[in-house]
């Protein structure tokens, strides 16, 4: 499973390269986005972390490989689809929740840029149904099961994924390589 990298700022839609999912774990642990993680969770207010985050850090296409980043440029679907929960009262709670779902395998999990939030990296058969159906499904059952909310871009295939830092990141063995 592999997917684009994306060299800050957002404004640079050109893959540098492709990485998989043990390596994007590797930079999300270490301590690669350690400061610029830090500088975004000291920010003042949300427009400046807004700001902070789209010029200063590195991201990632979960869903695929890209030509440039576009739903149109799609050169592979990865299998995998991130999803994105913002302004989360307890953090820790609702990524236990999701470690623990029993329907649904969390492949990466790692807390947002502003700290307040987590991304959700799973993987989807898009044999059974399309990259949208995936989303649409899962989203519902996250709202009916858990009463999770999640951001609606990410039924996007060519959704961001910004990469900050989290040394307490999962990443499942069984993509770990």
């Amino acid at each position: 499973m592999e997917f684009s990298f994306y060299t800050r700022p957002i404004s640079n839609t050109l893959p540098q390269r492709s990485v998989t999912l043990s390596e994007t774990f590797e930079w999300i642990t270490s301590d690669k986005y350690e400061f610029v993680t830090r500088r975004i969770r000291v920010a003042s207010t949300k427009e400046i972390r807004q700001k902070l985050k789209t010029s200063i850090l590195d991201y990632v296409t979960f869903s695929g490989e890209f030509e440039w980043r576009n739903n149109n440029e799609l050169k592979t679907h990865s299998g995998l689809m991130v999803f994105d929960f913002d302004d989360l009262d307890d953090v820790e709670e609702v990524r236990q929740t999701l470690l623990n779902d029993p329907s649904i395998e969390t492949a990466l999990l790692f807390r947002s840029p502003s700290g307040n939030g987590l991304k959700w990296v799973v993987p989807i058969d898009l044999d059974s149904a399309t990259h949208q159906e995936w989303f649409e499904g899962i989203a519902n059952y996250l709202k009916a099961t858990h009463g999770l909310g999640v951001d609606p871009s990410g039924k996007d295939v060519a959704r961001a994924c910004f990469l900050c830092h989290d040394p307490n990141a999962y990443l499942n063995p069984k993509f770990s390589k």
